[in-house]
């Protein structure tokens, strides 16, 4: 234990000093002002990154020996990393946030499935989905879950990192961020994506059920959040993208407890990339009214293209955040966003996936993306993610970074 003080609070003094700098505070104010549609420039960062890739010099090496101060060691080791290699625009909070320990039961079903890994280090994998979800018997085993919050333990974890750091910079406990709700995510682990996309074309009428039954699932996941107070009330992070704003909590928020309505939701149907526009709304934005709907701002899409669907996208309430992913054409994306709302742009992680990073390539795809912007006046956050290799050159990375910065800060 003792040589795990010594190297956290090493990693603490350096992680002190970029907290409390001046551009972590300059950069709180731009992600605020892109979330308030008040866009001061655009918004650049870095995020899902392919770790197992990018260990220059044992910087990223663990160090501690405790299980749990492990985990804070890496949260410093990454943030100081990313701050020297490629920070963008990234914010870190001016504390030690450890997480609340939170358990569930389960909906009463879990995922089989079958995995191929090419790369033993690398977390992305194949996954190969057993139906597990095919029948009304198999539907009536889904049910609500108990969600506790473990205080014992979280307070245990919190002294234990206080009484080591605590005198560098704050401890906090922190909660959930935002409301996620994925529902077509979970039938497609739970069923395989081809059974799903068959089914709701064939047995619509059993694909309303499951949908409905989720929906009710996550209902009730965010009135227990509520009820024991789980919700973080100073979030960083919305899934990779800028969650500042000046707009939550909301006015009626009591200082103590977080509601729904003092939070942003976060909504996804990935796997209906391939769905036409009238099915994406009849099995996705109807259920999603009902969840994240009720949250203070809602945050849609992820890797699904929405340029030609931004017209059932706004039928959520408190829409704020639209995803435009590589697949989308954001031309269409940002007439259609336009002033209303932030236009989340994903570039291409594939740029990166290479021995050599292709920078005329490069150029052109942001060039896009910010003259669209600027052509409609949309607020933009750019957010290279899912990266899950970077050819094991991490210098991609960092030029990636250093070029779309320089277009950004010249917009």
């Amino acid at each position: 234990m003792l040589n795990d003080s010594v190297v956290l609070r090493k990693l603490a003094s350096e992680y002190y000093e970029i907290a409390n700098s001046e551009k972590n505070k300059e950069n709180i104010k731009l992600h605020k002002a892109v979330n308030d549609l008040k866009q001061i420039r655009p918004v650049v960062l870095i995020d899902e990154l392919p770790w197992h890739e990018m260990n220059i010099d044992n910087e990223l090496t663990l160090q501690c020996s405790d299980e749990y101060l492990r985990t804070i060691e890496w949260y410093l080791r990454t943030n100081i990393f990313k701050y020297k290699y490629f920070p963008a625009d990234m914010i870190v909070p001016p504390y030690i946030p450890v997480k609340k320990v939170i358990h569930s039961t389960g909906i009463g079903i879990s995922v089989e499935e079958e995995i191929i890994a090419i790369d033993k280090d690398n977390p992305i994998v194949s996954h190969k989905y057993n139906d597990v979800l095919q029948t009304e018997s198999d539907l009536e085993k889904l049910g609500n879950p108990v969600i506790t919050y473990d205080e014992d333990e979280t307070l245990r974890r919190f002294n234990l990192v206080g009484e080591i750091i605590g005198d560098i910079l704050p401890v906090k406990l922190s909660g959930i961020e935002y409301f996620f709700v994925g529902i077509w995510d979970i039938v497609s682990m739970l069923r395989g994506v081809t059974n799903l996309l068959i089914d709701l074309a064939d047995r619509p009428e059993f694909m309303h059920k499951i949908a409905q039954k989720l929906t009710d699932i996550h209902i009730s996941y965010l009135e227990q959040y509520e009820k024991l107070n789980l919700f973080d009330n100073d979030p960083y992070s919305l899934h990779c993208t800028p969650i500042h704003t000046s707009d939550l909590p909301s006015k009626n928020f009591d200082g103590v407890r977080l509601t729904r309505k003092d939070v942003w939701g976060r909504g996804v149907a990935q796997i209906f990339a391939s769905v036409s526009k009238e099915m994406h709304e009849e099995f996705d934005i109807q259920y999603m009214k009902k969840t994240v709907g009720q949250c203070g701002l809602v945050y849609y899409g992820c890797c699904e293209p929405l340029d030609k669907k931004i017209d059932i996208v706004e039928k959520i309430p408190n829409l704020r955040k639209i995803s435009v992913t590589p697949w989308a054409d954001v031309n269409i994306a940002a007439e259609a966003i336009n002033t209303k709302y932030v236009l989340s742009a994903k570039p291409n992680p594939s740029a990166v996936a290479v021995y050599n990073l292709d920078e005329d390539n490069l150029k052109k795809e942001i060039g896009t993306i910010l003259d669209a912007c600027k052509r409609n006046n949309c607020s933009c956050d750019i957010v290279l993610k899912d990266i899950s290799t970077c050819c094991r050159k991490p210098q991609n990375i960092f030029k990636w970074e250093q070029i779309v910065m320089e277009m950004v800060k010249s917009y």
